[in-house]
């Protein structure tokens, strides 16, 4: 089935064949633009050639490993990047979400959550744009811009690392369970898993805290989950 014009772009990143054609397939299906690559290489090239709307990256391939290609993507873009790990240990997990990867799905998997994982991290905030949030330190988020700066300088950050600050700093004070955050934030059901929120919530800390191991905006209620200090 052909994509409409338009479509979001996806960039299907892995090895095995198979993988990369069930995925192609399903996701032309449900109306996206698709490319793939077998290695890292090909998918800088790919990328190079026509940027996407997100990128689903396994981290096990050849040439260059999935770590080192989102390292690369980090440097100049903030495109969407879901993680596909298979034999790839929690330390590995992590490490890509440190690197900036959104999101990740374990296999074996089905062809729809991989679907749905997409429209997730496509999906921006609901509601009419808002006048900029700006606190005591020097702390801006931007909601129509989509940026954050804090005494006046831009602070990059990737989508879902906007979004979940954007989420904790619109109702400061309230505490959000990571099963909150991850309806809210990633548009699915929590299924137990601790690592993404937890992830996000420290890289978010590195770069707007003024002593992350102290933190004073993105707090932590133990047993709960965390609240934004306003």
């Amino acid at each position: 089935m052909a994509s409409p014009a338009g479509s979001p772009r996806v960039l299907v990143v892995d090895d095995e064949p198979v993988v990369r054609d069930v995925l192609t397939r399903y996701l032309a299906h449900e109306g996206f633009e698709v490319d793939a690559a077998a290695d890292g290489y090909a998918a800088l090239t790919a990328i190079e050639a026509q940027p996407p709307s997100v990128i689903v990256l396994d981290l096990m391939l050849p040439k260059l490993s999935g770590l080192e290609l989102l390292r690369l993507v980090r440097l100049e873009s903030s495109v969407p990047v879901i993680i596909l790990s298979a034999k790839v240990s929690e330390r590995e997990r992590i490490a890509g979400l440190e690197l900036g990867a959104d999101d990740y799905v374990t296999k074996p998997y089905s062809p729809r959550e991989v679907v749905a994982r997409v429209r997730a991290v496509l999906r921006r905030g609901n509601g009419e744009p808002r006048a900029p949030l700006a606190f005591d330190d020097g702390l801006v988020i931007d909601p129509v811009r989509r940026e954050v700066s804090r005494g006046g300088a831009v602070v990059r950050t990737t989508r879902k690392e906007f979004d979940l600050l954007l989420c904790l700093a619109s109702n400061p004070g309230r505490v959000y369970t990571r099963a909150e955050l991850v309806e809210s934030v990633w548009g699915y059901v929590w299924s137990g898993d601790t690592e993404t929120v937890t992830v996000h919530i420290r890289r978010l800390r590195a770069k707007i805290e003024a002593d992350p191991s102290k933190p004073r905006r993105l707090v932590t209620v133990h047993g709960v989950g965390y609240r934004f200090e306003a």
